[in-house]
């Protein structure tokens, strides 16, 4: 547990939490909606640092991030605590925590997590599995060790920050897939006790203001986010404000959490999101969370056409990119981090 940033003191010893949209007011010996912020004495303390509750070596496919590193593993882990409340989270638990927040099990310093992926030739770490909104310091010091060490950060995130602490959290990450859950605030405040607008504000701050290579995931939730005039929505604006070039996964749901009862996405779903997104001019749309559809995961070239990065599963192979991310036929950049 160490101090937290990104906060105001009150009076009566309360303070005002600045990390996330919520700006939580956290009463002494409370925590915030995100479990994991505590206030003792007057003080707001990350009781997330240095407290990693998973950790595990995956593809980096597996974020899912397919034009960075392809085909490379990253050392993942996640803490406790959420600062959403998504009715159809998968890691409820991990998210949502009884008890005492973060405090389990020894202290991993940062500068352990850099040397753990270096002495093993993994390329970058990964703040995943939970939100890293709600253990930022501690993710940006495991950033900073691992720039020490010559290895890449990564999170996987909803996006859900303050204008007070984005930008600090994104210039340190030299990659990142978000959730972009809904073009509908009413989907947001309904399903995930959040708004839309500041997933869009750092979505554009990412793109415009760091130097942090972007995706971005949709979870299509049959009759909640999959109409055509959301998706024209949302991949028209993806298009506008974060560029063609900006990879846009559309991802199955499978009931899960409180949304056991709802019915999973058929592949016609995917395959009429991908085809609007691609005539709203997106040059790289991927289909995931389901199997025997190869062309949907497969990179290709956004000139000749030719296939750059073949997927199976988790899996990947470069067959037709340069390690300069140009494409062996044809010669146009492929834009992502390829070496």
């Amino acid at each position: 547990m160490k101090p937290a940033r990104y906060w105001t003191p009150l009076e009566g010893g309360a303070v005002q939490c600045e990390l996330c949209p919520h700006r939580c007011r956290i009463a002494e010996s409370h925590r915030g909606r995100c479990r994991v912020r505590l206030n003792r004495g007057g003080t707001l303390f990350s009781e997330a640092w240095g407290h990693p509750v998973a950790l595990q070596v995956d593809p980096i496919e597996k974020k899912p991030l397919n034009h960075f590193l392809p085909g490379s593993r990253v050392l993942s882990l996640g803490t406790l605590g959420c600062n959403l409340s998504c009715r159809f989270c998968q890691n409820w638990e991990l998210s949502h925590p009884d008890g005492t927040g973060g405090m389990r099990g020894d202290e991993v310093p940062p500068g352990d997590v850099a040397q753990s992926a270096a002495d093993r030739g993994i390329p970058s770490v990964a703040a995943t599995y939970n939100e890293p909104a709600v253990w930022a310091e501690y993710a940006m010091d495991i950033a900073d060790a691992c720039h020490e060490q010559g290895v890449r950060m990564v999170a996987v995130t909803s996006g859900y920050f303050s204008a007070a602490s984005r930008l600090d959290f994104f210039r340190k990450t030299d990659a990142a897939n978000v959730d972009l859950k809904s073009f509908r605030d009413d989907f947001y405040r309904r399903l995930c006790g959040a708004q839309l607008g500041p997933v869009l504000e750092t979505l554009e701050a990412i793109r415009n203001e760091t130097a942090c290579w972007l995706e971005v995931t949709t979870l299509l939730i049959p009759g909640e986010n999959d109409t055509d005039a959301e998706l024209d929505e949302l991949t028209a604006w993806v298009a506008e404000h974060l560029g063609v070039s900006t990879p846009l996964h559309f991802s199955a749901f499978h009931p899960d959490g409180d949304m056991r009862d709802a019915e999973p996405t058929p592949l016609e779903t995917l395959r009429r999101a991908r085809e609007r997104a691609q005539a709203n001019g997106l040059l790289h749309v991927y289909a995931g969370n389901v199997r025997g559809h190869p062309e949907w995961t497969a990179t290709w070239c956004p000139g000749c056409g030719a296939r750059l990065v073949d997927r199976e599963g988790f899996g990947a192979q470069r067959v037709g990119v340069r390690a300069n991310g140009t494409c062996v036929q044809c010669g146009r950049t492929c834009e992502g981090v390829w070496q």
